[in-house]
């Protein structure tokens, strides 16, 4: 077996191929565009057998990983740690595009469990909703603040409620008073309150969006107390694919809810594990939280581990992790359900993802 190692870039591409023992068989320096990936698949060409490895970028690489996937190759993703190991580990001193390619190829043939790269499913529009959403959520939250602040300029006993100003009954009262001011903080104010209503009929709108979505994707997910759409939304969006973990605890290592190991001899330690993917971790917190307000089972079992000598944090850490467990089961139910050929709506969606891509490249004979 043939590994190439790619370092990518939003130019040029530099590929790396090594034999099976790590050694050096060749390099080539493509453009990152559809013609530049079949010339890449060509040049892979003179090898019988070729596994491609890529540096863990997808900003990078998908494009170029879905070309690769389309071709029939097979493609793996390594973590940026992983690769910038082998490369100090290397003989050869100092970074560059080759070197670099070479390090992720070498860490491909080191490392046996690296996760394989599949074509983008419909998760994917479900993640892209997600983050827009979030960004818009972001940006208004920001400007809320300042309109906060002119408000309190203009009118000192002006009470504008808490998380008023994503209700649009608390924005209509409020232009019915700014329209009547005159000068430029009240014009400012105006023109914030018109971004401020826009931004939320955006976001409720996508909201909306991603409800449908996820009830069809994800319906078993949802069932879980203490998750709702928009989490749900989150956790389908990072995952990407529950089939692709090999147990659930692999998935709670990664959504960081499994402990990392910190022990020497017979006691056995562990320590907070704080890396993770934080999306997925906060959707988990945020169930948890809600459990223990009494929705779902968490509660009695939060307040079991408290009597039974846990804080409160520990408990939470724990039930977080309980979750992670369920939430991989619900995941996995979902997808088998979720087949084209017993859903039609899923297959609908998922075609109509598909149908964004480009052709597939032809294979280089």
């Amino acid at each position: 077996m043939t590994v190439i190692g790619i370092d990518a870039h939003k130019r040029t591409h530099t590929l790396v191929a090594v034999d099976d023992l790590g050694r050096k068989l060749g390099e080539r320096t493509v453009v990152a565009t559809d013609e530049g990936h079949l010339r890449a698949v060509e040049w892979a060409g003179q090898w019988p057998q070729v596994s491609f490895a890529v540096e863990d970028c997808r900003h990078m690489t998908r494009r170029l990983e879905r070309d690769l996937l389309r071709a029939g190759h097979r493609v793996v993703r390594v973590h940026t740690r992983l690769m910038a190991a082998a490369r100090r580990s290397g003989r050869q001193r100092g970074k560059s595009d080759p070197i670099d390619a070479e390090a992720v190829a070498l860490a491909a043939l080191r490392e046996p469990d690296l996760p394989v790269a599949h074509l983008d499913g419909p998760t994917r529009q479900v993640k892209l909703l997600s983050d827009h959403r979030h960004d818009l959520v972001v940006e208004r939250t920001k400007l809320c603040g300042r309109l906060r602040w002119h408000l309190h300029e203009l009118d000192p006993e002006l009470q504008v409620p808490s998380r008023g100003l994503r209700r649009y009954r608390v924005i209509d009262e409020l232009a019915a008073r700014l329209a009547d001011l005159d000068g430029t903080v009240a014009r400012i104010a105006r023109d914030l309150l018109v971004r401020c209503r826009e931004l939320t009929v955006q976001i409720n709108a996508l909201e909306r969006e991603l409800r449908d979505l996820v009830e069809d994707l994800g319906p078993t997910l949802l069932a879980i107390p203490g998750l709702g759409v928009l989490g749900a939304a989150m956790i389908l969006g990072e995952t990407a694919g529950a089939a692709r973990f090999k147990s659930k605890h692999a998935y709670a290592r990664f959504n960081g809810t499994a402990p990392i190991p910190v022990w020497s001899g017979n006691k056995v330690r562990v320590r907070l594990n704080r890396g993770g993917n934080r999306t997925v971790n906060t959707a988990l917190h945020m169930a948890a939280v809600t459990q223990t307000r009494g929705i779902g089972p968490g509660k009695e079992y939060v307040d079991k581990l408290i009597n039974s000598g846990k804080t409160k944090t520990e408990a939470l850490r724990l039930l977080r992790r309980r979750l992670s467990d369920r939430v991989f089961t619900a995941l996995l139910t979902d997808e088998r359900a979720c087949q084209p050929t017993d859903r039609p709506a899923c297959a609908a969606t998922s075609s109509a993802h598909t149908a964004t891509h480009l052709q597939p490249l032809p294979v280089a004979a």
